[in-house]
């Protein structure tokens, strides 16, 4: 796969995953110039990915924030373990895509606002699921749709991955037809009915009691 024409300005890139990354950040023209580390980690816990905030730089001025995108070296099956850049492309550039659109999310917050989503996502399995459908919004926006239902049938359909695991997921993040209707919502919706959307997923905390 070639890599696609796409600006890397302060971004820190693994060489061996550089073309989906630069894939994924390709949807995303509005981080061109945002500071985005992807690095492999062994202390993810059972998530493969996660976007994270450099807590260092939400001192500052804003457009000087930074943010990580952690990333499981390797893929964990029931009976086996698979480097996570021998995944499929479209799977992985779909992962991705999906944190790109965490850090799109933290882009719009404040510093106290960011420290208020982290909690609430630590407390509230209700606000996780509200946190993924905005990522996902965000991608799907973007034209990352294909890429976000590779992602959910890989995991939902592996045959090397454990129920627990599938169950998580399923009661967490939207489902593939979730994504479907998503973008049919999004098809059929005018530019103020567009940013009516985002506006409601991006306070979605308020909604948390």
């Amino acid at each position: 796969m070639a890599i696609i024409d796409a600006t890397v300005t302060n971004k820190e890139i693994p060489h061996i995953i550089q073309e989906q990354i630069v894939s994924a950040l390709s949807h995303y023209p509005e981080l061109t110039d945002t500071h985005i580390r992807f690095k492999f980690t062994r202390s993810l816990g059972g998530s493969i990915m996660a976007a994270r905030p450099v807590v260092a730089s939400l001192f500052g001025d804003r457009k000087n924030r930074q943010y990580e995108i952690l990333i499981s070296a390797v893929f964990k099956l029931s009976d086996s373990i698979e480097p996570i850049h021998q995944v499929e492309d479209d799977v992985l550039i779909g992962w991705i895509g999906h944190e790109l659109g965490h850090i799109m999310d933290y882009e719009q917050r404040s510093t106290m606002g960011i420290a208020r989503f982290g909690l609430l996502y630590g407390l509230s399995k209700r606000y996780i699921r509200k946190a993924e459908r905005v990522a996902d919004t965000f991608a799907v926006q973007r034209g990352m749709a294909p890429y976000l239902l590779a992602t959910k049938n890989f995991i939902l359909t592996h045959s090397g991955l454990s129920e627990k695991y599938k169950n998580k997921i399923a009661s967490l993040y939207l489902s593939p037809d979730d994504i479907v209707a998503l973008v049919e919502e999004l098809k059929h919706s005018d530019k103020e009915e567009k940013r009516k959307v985002i506006a409601e997923e991006e306070v979605i905390g308020d909604e948390i009691k």
